[in-house]
């Protein structure tokens, strides 16, 4: 590696660079789940067309890692980072101004680019400069925290903003903050990259590319019209083929691109799966219940942010207390308690309804939060560990794989199920047209728009019917994520139980 850091000071200086390059990044994901609805009236998407503008960032992300894991490797990180901040800012000056939906989706698939470059580059450079295992928990668990104070501090950002400008100012506000940490990463960065990488592989990189996003894609599209239906079947064949394909090419090969190898080790696959599993839910879940405070129970954006403040703050506290309780506990302990914590702190939330219910809301969101990133961070520490520093891209470009593609598919298909039980639940209300019906089954949003357009008490009869439909959707979530997460904590418990005796 080069050059390595003698003194802890510099390590620890190195962590503040790259977790400031990372909070750009986390805060875009968050800061438009409050600015959706004020995106929609503007932009007017469909369904559809509002889960893309979300969604195609990390679907971008996802199938990129695998390359930019292993060109970080060969390139360096420092230059890749670097590289994926600048465009990442150029696309949300791009986003900021949108005309239409289609154009910020353009512009978010390219800030999907750059997030791509600056992920596994991040945590590839926070590996190489920790290299004892308990400085690097720690390293890991404020690089966790934040993520997780990004992802607070996105939506008090959005909702503030959308309150006193326009919705593109939440794109905007990354251009400043990329202007700031490029020149410090160029000062303050030390360059790495593996001493004799891997070969590069174009076929690996294309073949891993199409079978993420096709897989991605397929379970999207069979979330929303059923996996019987030609187009995702279709798709998530073709995934299956060209991850087959490009796993049996890596184990052919002595220097894989990325070594799938580690695998078979069945602690590295449960903490990959859980970081993906808890992504799932995270990411859906927070977008869900910025709709539910702003358009069931009325909330103004800053308000609605507040009210997701304890998430966000538990996850913080999670991230840092993290390190410690590994220490104390163990990884078995550590991760599946989380999970554990996570699906219990959701079941309380189905006796939500259209009355806002403050502690109802609030401390099932603490439990959630602390849940989730302490078992994210006893996660990243299995994954992360599992290579010797000079692969570190390996690592990195398989968590963030996880990261990126359990949150884009958290959006995906936890909100096609959303939209199917809300657009059956929503029947037939006195005085509403057939076009405005289908219009207003589009979306809650929609449904307020058309709404506005009715006379006072049709109007009134829509909302209350479709907030209703809404909450229907909701608790089908729910369930569906209190089943994996609940799963995923057995899952755990089971393996790294075995793994431990095994070891004994």
């Amino acid at each position: 590696m080069s050059p390595r850091l003698p003194a802890s000071a510099g390590r620890w200086t190195v962590l503040a660079v790259v977790c400031a390059a990372i909070l750009v990044v986390v805060i875009d994901v968050t800061v438009l789940h409050v600015a959706a609805p004020a995106m929609t009236e503007d932009l007017q998407p469909s369904a559809v067309g509002l889960l893309w503008i979300i969604d195609v960032y990390p679907l971008v992300v996802a199938p990129l890692l695998v390359a930019s894991g292993a060109l970080g490797d060969r390139f360096g990180r420092k230059r890749l980072l670097l590289a994926g901040l600048a465009v990442f800012g150029a696309a949300s000056a791009l986003a900021a101004f949108a005309p239409s939906a289609a154009v910020l989706i353009a512009a978010r698939a390219i800030m999907g680019v750059g997030g791509a470059f600056i992920l596994p580059a991040s945590m590839s450079i926070v590996r190489d400069a920790f290299e004892d295992r308990d400085e690097r928990r720690t390293a890991v668990g404020i690089w966790s925290a934040t993520m997780a104070g990004g992802a607070a501090l996105g939506p008090l950002v959005g909702g503030f903003l959308v309150e006193h400008w326009w919705w593109g100012a939440v794109f905007l506000i990354n251009v400043p903050v990329v202007l700031i940490v490029l020149p410090l990463g160029l000062k303050l960065l030390p360059e790495s990259k593996a001493q004799v990488p891997p070969p590069w592989d174009t076929l690996a990189v294309v073949l891993a590319g199409v079978g993420i996003l096709a897989l991605a894609f397929g379970l999207k599209e069979g979330a929303r019209h059923g996996f019987a239906n030609p187009l995702p079947l279709a798709t998530l064949l073709l995934a299956i083929a060209a991850l087959s394909t490009f796993t049996r090419r890596q184990l052919s090969r002595s220097e894989p691109l990325l070594d799938v190898r580690l695998f078979s080790d069945r602690a590295f696959s449960v903490a990959t799966g859980c970081v993906m599993l808890s992504m799932f839910g995270l990411v859906g879940l927070e977008l869900f219940f910025a709709q539910y405070l702003q358009l069931v129970l009325g909330l103004e954006p800053l308000a609605a942010s507040v009210r997701l403040l304890p998430l966000m703050l538990a996850s913080l506290a999670g991230g840092l207390l993290a390190a410690p309780l590994l220490r104390r506990l163990g990884t078995r302990t550590t991760i599946t308690g989380g999970l554990l914590l996570t699906t219990i702190a959701l079941v309380p939330l189905l006796a939500l309804g259209l009355d806002d219910q403050v502690l109802l809301l609030s401390l099932p969101f603490v439990a959630l939060g602390f849940g989730l990133e302490v078992a994210l961070v006893a996660a990243n520490d299995v994954i992360i560990s599992a290579v010797p520093a000079d692969r570190a891209g390996n690592a990195a470009s398989i968590e963030e794989t996880a990261y990126e593609l359990g949150g884009g598919l958290g959006v995906a298909v936890l909100g096609s199920i959303l939209t199917a039980v809300y657009s059956d639940a929503l029947g037939a209300v006195p005085g509403v047209g057939d076009a405005q019906l289908h219009d207003a089954g589009e979306s809650l949003g929609r449904a307020v728009e058309v709404a506005s357009g009715l006379p006072s008490a049709v109007g009134d009869a829509l909302v209350a019917a479709a907030q209703d439909a809404f909450m229907s959707g909701l608790h089908v979530v729910l369930l569906v994520s209190i089943g994996l997460l609940g799963a995923s904590a057995l899952l755990a418990a089971i393996v790294l139980r075995a793994r431990a005796l095994a070891r004994t």
